[in-house]
């Protein structure tokens, strides 16, 4: 699939059960804030019904953007054993001159969790990493220069 953006089986039914909640319910309560808004007289100088237009003009891009996404969406199952970086793996690095390891994501924006940064398969630093084994120094271009990480764990 062209430009398909892939994502865990978890993130795609995250992603649809927001959708299916905003183009619903979120639609219907902002409906509602607007009236009740409206209600209170003065359009021109009403906090309230401007504060809910803005509000429904996010929410409206975030469902565009959702059925943007969905729309090119490739659901990939997970891989449980690789010794390589693959799309979905969690992966610590050490940065050259650094001894603090950094883990992060190698995936969408949408599959972000709390505990871990996410970077981008496409992006020049998850390039590098994909395919890079435990060990493997990988080297990148990025706006400050080249940089060079240190492959040292890969989760699943």
């Amino acid at each position: 699939m062209a430009d398909a953006q892939q994502f865990s089986q978890e993130a795609y039914d995250r992603l649809v059960a927001e959708l299916e909640d905003l183009t619903t319910r979120g639609r219907i309560d902002l409906a509602r804030k607007i009236e009740v808004a409206r209600e209170l007289g003065d359009l021109s100088e009403n906090g309230d019904y401007h504060a809910a237009k803005e509000e429904k003009g996010k929410m409206e891009g975030r469902i565009l953007h959702l059925e943007s996404l969905l729309e090119k969406a490739e659901v990939v199952e997970r891989v449980e054993t690789s010794d390589v970086v693959v799309p979905g793996a969690v992966v610590a690095v050490v940065y050259d001159g650094d001894n603090e390891p950094e883990r992060m994501l190698v995936g969408s924006i949408e599959e972000q969790r709390d505990d871990v940064g996410v970077v981008s398969p496409g992006s020049p630093l998850g390039e590098a990493l994909l395919g890079a084994k435990v060990g493997d120094t990988v080297s990148f271009e990025a706006p400050s220069g080249s940089l060079s990480v240190r492959v040292v764990a890969i989760e699943r």
